[in-house]
């Protein structure tokens, strides 16, 4: 476990420190048995009970002098593998959070080595902490970015086809993520409606900034999505020109050898009077009249721009 007051910056401190005090904010961090066997102490208002072991999304509910949600935030570095959840409540005192992952707990202690407060406050410290949550997301996005026009190049330089698995992994964590974001867009959306009155006025600004960066981290994710879309399309459009262009080949090899194997068809019925079966020059009019029309078709080819 965990205890923090907010200072310049966060203070850890014991949990009868941080319930002595008064006028200054906290954060608390317990695991699940802790949180029960503690939350007497913290007095909210709870309604409805946060469960850190039964989360799917992340969410904030309002209850009658409390404010409770949970967090699913899934690892940036293998995305649609590993999740990790933790639940919180909070209420004009102080925040705590309920995690049997460690993941609020590595975070707050990023935050409390690197920040540094000249008015500290509840709402500056969950700024702080919603925008850990989305820290490496741009760095993520650029290297999706790069490697989506790595696979475009070499689609249009026609090396290869490209790795279009590699695509849809990519399409599959962009997909995961935008989910992720309109999830954290509506809890941010809770917070900053204050109907509990928890927070003050002139702090509220600083949900209305994390919601106006979150709004553009959507707006990235979705023209990243779009992206990957494109090549795909991109991908089945070269697919479809290497196949015409078989077709195109194969329609040409046809016309120019139905003329010649009408030629073999006629002369091949053998009826006693042909008189080009009795002559000398017979065999070798056919040949150069053979040529001479493989020539004539593959000129025309030529000219059509078919070949």
């Amino acid at each position: 476990m965990g205890y923090y007051i907010l200072e310049e910056t966060m203070r850890s401190c014991t949990a009868d420190e941080l319930h002595s005090q008064t006028g200054r904010q906290y954060v608390a961090v317990l695991t699940t048995p802790e949180w029960k066997t503690e939350r007497e102490r913290f007095d909210m208002g709870i309604e409805m009970e946060p469960d850190a072991e039964n989360i799917h999304n992340t969410k904030a509910e309002v209850n009658f002098d409390s404010l409770t949600g949970t967090f699913q935030l899934p690892d940036r570095e293998h995305i649609r593998e590993t999740v990790y959840r933790f639940a919180f409540a909070l209420d004009e005192k102080g925040i705590v959070f309920i995690d049997d992952s460690g993941k609020a707990e590595q975070m707050i202690g990023v935050i409390q080595h690197t920040k540094r407060w000249r008015e500290p406050c509840l709402e500056r410290f969950l700024y702080d902490f919603l925008e850990q949550i989305v820290d490496k997301d741009l760095p993520l996005m650029e290297r999706y970015e790069e490697e989506l026009d790595r696979i475009e190049d070499a689609i249009l330089d026609c090396q290869e086809m490209g790795d279009l698995a590699r695509v849809n992994e990519i399409r599959s964590d962009i997909r995961e993520l935008l989910v992720h974001y309109e999830q954290i867009i509506d809890m941010t959306q809770e917070l900053e409606e204050n109907e509990n009155g928890f927070f003050s006025e002139e702090n509220l600004r600083y949900m209305h900034l994390f919601m106006n960066r979150m709004a553009r981290r959507h707006d990235s994710a979705i023209s990243l999505r779009d992206h990957t879309m494109q090549v795909r399309d991109l991908h089945n459009a070269q697919m479809e020109v290497k196949q015409n262009r078989t077709i195109t080949l194969l329609t040409v090899i046809t016309t120019v050898f139905m003329p010649l194997t009408l030629i073999a068809g006629w002369y091949g019925m053998n009826f006693r009077y042909m008189p080009e079966l009795d002559s000398r020059l017979g065999y070798p009019v056919v040949i150069i009249v053979s040529i001479l029309i493989v020539v004539f078709c593959l000129i025309l080819f030529k000219r059509k721009k078919w070949l």
